[in-house]
C-alpha cells in the first residue's frame, strides 16, 4: 500500500527521504474519518455543549462566549492557525495528510451549519447523544490514525512539544483537555461538565478499541503433507507472501511443511477452508496480530 511517508523530526535526511505514496483509496478513508468526525461534532458535540477537549472543546465554549461567531468558525480558524504553525515549524516535514483531514473535518463542520442548521439537540436524552458524540469521532480519528494521519488540531501542539521539549506529550494533551474540560463546567453548569468528562474518559477507550480492531490479521502455521497447493492459493488468489519450513512429525516422524503467512480477516477465512478441504489432516494455528511489518503491510516504504 502507498503512503505519502510524512516526518516532522525536522532533518534534511527524513525530509529528503519523504515521498508521495498515497492512492485514492487511502483519500476515500481520509475522507470518511474526517467527516464522521464532523458529523460527531456537529450534530451530537455543539448543541449539547460537550467540551471533552481539543479544537472542537475550545471552539464549543468560545461559541458560547463570543455567541457572534458559531462553535464550527471558531473550529475552523483555530484549525487553520495551528496549520499554519504546523507549516511554519516544520515545513515540508509536516505531513500532507493532516493538513488535508484538518481542512475537510473543519470545513466540513463549518459548512454543516449552513446545510443544516441546529437550535437544539436532536434529542432529549443528553446520555445517548453524548454516545455518539464520542463514538463517531473517535472511529472516526482511529481510522485517521490507522492511516497514519490525524485531524490536526492538538495533534500538532503535540508534535511542537515532541520536538522541542521532553515533556511526557500524552500526559501534556491529557491535562490540556481535561483543562478545557474543567472550564466548561463552569461555562454551562456542572451536568454539561460532568457529561463532557464522561465523554472524554470514554474517548480514548473507544479510539484503542476500534485501532486495534482495524489492525487485527491473522497470523497461519499450516502444517501439512501437501503444501503445493496450499502455497499456490496463498500467492495466486489471496495475493499473500508465505515462508514455508521443513518439519518431523514428533510421533509419526513423518516429513512436513510448515506454511506460515499473515492474512486479513475475510482471506483467513478462505485459507482455512481451502486448507482442510485441500489436506483434511493438516493442522492449522491461527493467532492474532495486531502489528506487522514488513512488505504489504507496516514499515515499507
Amino acid at each position: 500500500m502507498a503512503y505519502w511517508e510524512e516526518n516532522a523530526s525536522g532533518d534534511n535526511k527524513s525530509k529528503g527521504n519523504a515521498r508521495w505514496r498515497l492512492p485514492w483509496k487511502d483519500y476515500a478513508l481520509l475522507t470518511l474519518g474526517s467527516l464522521m468526525i464532523a458529523i460527531g461534532v456537529y450534530f451530537f458535540k455543539f448543541p449539547n455543549h460537550f467540551s471533552t477537549g481539543g479544537v472542537s472543546g475550545l471552539a464549543i465554549i468560545f461559541g458560547h462566549i463570543v455567541p457572534q461567531m458559531s462553535a464550527g468558525a471558531f473550529m475552523f480558524l483555530i484549525n487553520q492557525a495551528l496549520l499554519l504553525l504546523g507549516f511554519l515549524v516544520f515545513g515540508r516535514g509536516f505531513g500532507i495528510r493532516t493538513a488535508y483531514c484538518s481542512l475537510m473535518m473543519s470545513g466540513g463542520t463549518w459548512a454543516l451549519e449552513f446545510i443544516y442548521p441546529m437550535s437544539a439537540p436532536m434529542t432529549t436524552q443528553p446520555l445517548l447523544e453524548l454516545i455518539f458524540a464520542v463514538s463517531l469521532p473517535a472511529i472516526g480519528s482511529a481510522i485517521l490514525f490507522n492511516l497514519a494521519a490525524s485531524s490536526g488540531g492538538t495533534d500538532v501542539i503535540a508534535m511542537i512539544l515532541r520536538r522541542y521539549t521532553a515533556l511526557n506529550i500524552g500526559v501534556s494533551l491529557l491535562l490540556a483537555d481535561f483543562l478545557i474540560t474543567i472550564f466548561a463546567c463552569f461555562t454551562f453548569g456542572m451536568e454539561t461538565g460532568l457529561f463532557s468528562i464522561l465523554g472524554l474518559a470514554i474517548k480514548s477507550m473507544v479510539i484503542d478499541l476500534v485501532l486495534e480492531n482495524i489492525m487485527v490479521h491473522k497470523s497461519f502455521q499450516i502444517i501439512t503433507s501437501q503444501p503445493e497447493s496450499i502455497i499456490r492459493f496463498i500467492v495466486d488468489v489471496l495475493h499473500r507472501g508465505a515462508t514455508t519450513l521443513c518439519g518431523e512429525g514428533a510421533y509419526t516422524h513423518e516429513n512436513k511443511t510448515v506454511i506460515m503467512t499473515v492474512v486479513n480477516r475475510a482471506q483467513a477465512v478462505q485459507l482455512r477452508n481451502y486448507a482442510k478441504q485441500t489436506d483434511p489432516g493438516c493442522f492449522i494455528l491461527i493467532t492474532n496480530t495486531g502489528e506487522i511489518i514488513g512488505k504489504g503491510f507496516r514499515g515499507t516504504l
